[in-house]
């Protein structure tokens, strides 16, 4: 009997099971929550800044363009409303050195737009009485609040104002760019207010000092007509405050747009 010679089949070997473990797919699946979350919040805070920004613009553009409209069409000083038969009076004359100021404006009131050629050709926002952080510092319409015991634009003192670096329409986060000589202009119904910056100062949250009429000397007189920024330093957290302070340097009527921003007015318009 012949012998055969076909060799048994080879068993091939048996890859071993991967077991799923519940606690591995639920720790990727957590991971990937975890990404898609951050990525969300990144997006949310990037596009509601730009959100912001914009509105708070436009909302400072609209009020602009509405004092120069309302200058524009009231009569010249001296001279009555035409058809009136009212005697034309003319106003005493004041020193150039004495700016009008306007009176106390109520809580939340706009009643200034605040122009800073350095952060940028278009960058301007309202200023509101209070530094309420929700109904002024966050608003769509403002950005800026005004300290309420400080002076108003023009005024013999500490003109000082607030805003957010970083958040809520970024709108002090370019503040540490400012250089000295650098124009600030704060427009009223009134007429133009000029201050040209002069140095900064870094601050623990709790120096309120820097609000004085004189700032940091609770003693002192004021004679100079100044202004306070305040913001929050480095952009993204409160560790502490950057001070920029500025002096006036001259006043305008309402019709007379400062040269510097003249073109920016004018396209808001």
């Amino acid at each position: 009997m012949a012998r055969s010679t076909d060799s048994p089949p080879r068993m091939r070997p048996r890859r071993p099971r991967r077991r799923v473990s519940v606690i591995g797919v639920a720790g990727e699946l957590l991971i990937t929550a975890g990404v898609l979350v951050l990525l969300f919040l990144g997006w949310q805070v990037w596009w509601n800044n730009l959100v912001m920004s914009g509105q708070q613009t436009s909302a400072a553009a609209e009020q602009s363009k509405k004092w120069i409209d309302d200058a524009t069409k009231a009569p010249p000083a001296g001279r009555p409303d035409p058809g009136s038969t009212a005697t034309p009076t003319v106003p005493s004359p004041s020193p150039s050195s004495d700016p009008p100021v306007m009176a106390r404006p109520a809580d939340y009131q706009a009643f200034a737009v605040l122009y800073i050629p350095r952060l940028g050709a278009e960058w301007k926002r309202t200023i509101r009485q209070t530094v309420d952080v929700q109904r002024v510092l966050n608003s769509y319409t403002a950005g800026v609040g005004h300290y309420t015991d400080t002076q108003l634009p023009g005024e013999v003192g500490n003109f000082a104002v607030a805003g957010h670096d970083s958040g809520w329409g970024n709108t002090f986060i370019d503040l540490s760019k400012l250089r000295i000589g650098d124009r600030i202009y704060v427009q009223t119904a009134q007429g133009w207010y000029t201050y040209v910056f002069r140095n900064f100062e870094y601050v623990q949250p709790s120096a309120v000092q820097v609000l004085l009429p004189v700032p940091r000397q609770p003693q002192a007189t004021p004679t100079d007509r100044l202004m306070t920024i305040t913001t929050c330093n480095p952009p993204f957290h409160a560790g502490e405050r950057l001070i920029a302070y500025s002096t006036f340097a001259a006043y305008s009527p309402a019709q007379q747009i400062p040269p510097e921003i003249a073109s920016a007015v004018a396209r808001a318009g």
